[in-house]
């Protein structure tokens, strides 16, 4: 099926005909283009006078974790609460118009084919109508709250007050409460909004302090061994009884990637022969703490990507008009938020010419379900000074977000969609449940990461290299390294990044017929539970957000109405503990020959930042021709490009099917866009203590005898509890798309050929 999707595009693109422009723009400019005959003009919709004694409940507009929890007090009248978000909700017209803009942007037959808009632009035609805002505002000064400011998209309206005023306003009560074993801040109830602005207002984000959280593991310290070229890791201490699991972790080191290891994994060192490595192109990293600049320095100096020119700034990105962005630790020495360097050098790893920014802005201003990371991101993509990319290396499951909130994610990059921002966000690193990162899934089910569930961005899966149970290392990696410390010699078979005893290929390795049996062996090795984990790069099906017809296009895509995720996958981890990335931080400097302590990291935190890196390249590239620096969401393209490899939905798939498996290594799959991981699963251990702890989608396969808590059930994940096999466990890889690596991982130099065939250049 060779680009099927655009007809739909086209269909979609004739809503925008024939119609005179209403939005303002400098003639001729390229958002003229992309504006001309929009029509969205209307009347205002608060047409009745606001009164506070006749009001609406807003549905879900609190968080469903606190119907379950027990508030602790509540909180005091007189507590701050700055810099809420009062998030507007356009007309369906206008949500119509933007849909099928997007769309067109997405479409080289379409004449406003990467015509993309600015902030001003997309409030003007898009927002909700100023005389709407006005009324909004006005109610909430009348409440006693401040206004700091409305953003250029006219969709939001930045906000401050207490608790009390929360209360009177929302008629609702400020509780703190403990979930998940952590004090939080919540709204215990649904807001309720006088009925005449209920048109215009979709909620309220930032009634509860649940962050996103960042995906990465917890960073291991090693210690190089020259003789084997492997960091010795410090493993924690525990009391475990009995034998030592098997490949727990791997007795000859880890090895520690670099940036070297990733371009020849994964075809960038092929693009910067060619003179592509990121120059003249702006990647954004989105944090909400920051890192010592000489980091970074030390990364690129360490790995031999000084000479490519890149640059890193690191900033708090302001609203137009008002402060709501600030990060009081970084000026601090020593400041070295490991989630900040991680995407800061693994984004300069892929793309060492490129611009990086690190826009960080702390959590603690605001009591907000966003914290920093949406601070940041709301404000570049409303800025005057915007990046070309984003990556987002943060999330928490779709059950953690109420639905002002999740409104606030999606228009976000719906917006920077629309603006020609490339949007890459972690898919997660708990398995089918993105909200347990270091820990195991206990009291919820199939979830997917709130953070990139919209169909405006693209999510970033994790995986793993497959030499290491495979027993083919010496087939893909040297023996000892060059002068950048890199070690890989071609492309790396790849699985996806599982660390629990539900990963089939280390079952297999360890002589296991299954998974399943594999795991009931380790009752046996850790009777008391040390080693339980749900560690793996995460998938599943949005259960907000509705599936986008260009999701529809390749072989095996979910047959649900869901947007499903992930899109695509990069290394993220590894099994037993046998492959990490390095990273450079202030308290464990890279030093030549690594003799000091060295730091080394993984997850879908690594994952998003490295695509963003590539999209980079693809963007240096095309711009090369003439075209946009500008590419929006690159899944629309991916799932193209992807449909054209792997086969539609319907059919016999084509023979390049077969060829573009994973598995066939550098030579089989060297003329390949796409690398599809076809073995291994992200099903992984989840937990249950009956009658307090009930753990749905989990197949219980044993108990922990010595759990000093009582009675724990162990299973696996499984979309049916009474049944665990290859079609039930929560997710298969499988040939084609899959929830457990989407479309699987890229060579960045056929996808640059590829996507050039697309847009019609050479």
């Amino acid at each position: 099926m060779k680009h099927e999707h655009l007809n739909l595009l086209a269909a979609m693109t004739l809503v925008l005909a024939g119609t005179p422009i209403v939005a303002s723009a400098q003639a001729g400019s390229a958002q003229d283009a992309a504006l001309a005959g929009i029509n969205t003009a209307e009347a205002p919709r608060v047409t009745q006078t606001v009164d506070n004694r006749a009001t609406s409940t807003l549905q879900r507009s609190h968080l469903s974790l606190v119907d379950r929890a027990t508030p602790t007090k509540a909180v005091d009248d007189a507590a701050p609460m700055n810099h809420m978000n009062l998030v507007l909700q356009r007309s369906a017209k206008r949500q119509v118009a933007l849909d099928a803009l997007i769309s067109a942007q997405h479409d080289p037959t379409s004449s406003k084919f990467r015509q993309w808009v600015t902030p001003a632009q997309f409030g003007q035609t898009f927002g909700v109508s100023d005389a709407d805002v006005a009324a909004v505002s006005a109610w909430l000064k009348s409440q006693g709250f401040t206004v700091n400011g409305v953003y250029p998209n006219k969709m939001q309206i930045d906000f401050s007050g207490n608790a009390g005023q929360v209360k009177r306003a929302f008629r609702t009560q400020m509780n703190h409460y403990t979930i998940n074993n952590t004090a939080h801040v919540a709204n215990a109830s649904d807001i309720s909004i006088p009925q005449a602005l209920q048109g215009v207002v979709a909620g309220v984000a930032g009634l509860n302090d649940i962050h996103p959280q960042a995906q990465h593991t917890a960073p291991k310290l090693g210690q190089f061994n020259a003789s084997s070229q492997r960091f010795t890791v410090q493993q924690p201490k525990t009391a475990a009884v009995g034998l030592t699991p098997q490949a727990v972790n791997f007795t000859n080191g880890s090895r520690g990637l670099v940036p070297y290891d990733m371009a020849k994994i994964y075809g960038t060192d092929k693009l910067y022969a060619s003179g592509l490595t990121g120059t003249g192109i702006t990647i954004a990293v989105v944090e909400d703490s920051s890192m010592v600049p000489d980091d970074w320095t030390n990364f690129v100096s360490q790995f031999g990507l000084t000479s490519y020119g890149g640059t890193f700034k690191q900033f708090q990105p302001q609203a137009t008009g008002f402060t709501n962005c600030i990060d009081p630790t970084i000026a601090f020495p020593g400041e070295d938020d490991f989630e900040a360097l991680l995407d800061a050098e693994w984004s300069t790893a892929m793309a060492p010419g490129a611009n990086i920014w690190l826009a960080s802005c702390d959590d603690s201003n605001a009591t907000n379900f966003f914290g920093g990371v949406v601070t940041a991101a709301t404000n570049l993509i409303n800025g005057t000074d915007r990046p070309n990319i984003i990556s987002a290396s943060y999330g928490y499951g779709e059950g953690f977000v109420d639905s002002a909130s999740k409104s606030a994610i999606d228009l976000m990059w719906a917006q920077a969609d629309a603006e020609g921002i490339s949007v890459f966000v972690s898919s997660g690193d708990s398995g089918s449940n993105p909200s347990f990162n270091g820990f195991f899934i206990n009291g919820a089910g199939i979830d997917a990461n709130a953070f990139g569930t919209s169909p405006n961005d693209t999510v970033v899966g994790g995986t793993d290299t497959a030499d290491i149970l495979d027993g083919t290392t010496k087939k893909y990696f040297s023996a000892s390294f060059n002068a950048q410390y890199g070690s890989a010699l071609s492309y790396v078979p790849e699985i996806p990044w599982n660390e629990s005893c539900g990963n089939e290929v280390a079952a297999k390795s360890l002589g296991y017929a299954t998974s399943l049996a594999f795991c009931k062996a380790y009752l046996q090795f850790d009777p008391n539970g040390y080693y339980i984990t749900s560690e793996s790069g995460s998938g599943g099906p949005s259960s907000v957000n509705a599936k986008p017809a260009w999701q529809r296009l390749v072989y095996n895509a979910a047959k649900d109405q869901s947007r499903d995720v992930p899109d695509v996958a990069l290394f993220g981890g590894s099994y037993g503990g046998s492959t990490w990335v390095i990273v450079c931080s202030y308290y464990y400097p890279c030093t030549p020959g690594f003799t000091g302590s060295t730091a080394l990291i993984g997850g879908t935190s690594l994952s998003s930042p490295m695509f963003a890196g590539i999209q980079a390249l693809i963007d240096q590239g095309l711009a090369a021709k003439g075209l946009s620096p500008n590419q929006g969401n690159a899944a629309p393209t991916l799932y193209t490009l992807a449909a054209d490899e792997y086969g539609g939905p319907k059919g016999a798939p084509p023979a390049t099917l077969a060829t573009c498996n994973s598995d066939n290594g550098a030579k089989g799959t060297g003329k390949c866009v796409f690398h599809n991981v076809t073995r291994g699963s992200i099903a992984t251990q989840c937990v249950q203590q009956l009658p307090d702890v009930v753990t749905p989608d989990c197949y219980y396969y044993g108990t922990l005898p010595n759990s000093y808590l009582g009675p724990i059930q162990l299973g696996l994940t499984s979309t049916n509890a009474n049944k665990y096999n290859a079609n039930t466990e929560a997710f298969a890889a499988q040939a084609g798309w899959s929830f457990a690596s989407g479309l699987g991982s890229v060579d960045a130099n056929n996808l640059l050929k590829a996507w050039k065939a697309f847009v019609n250049v050479k």
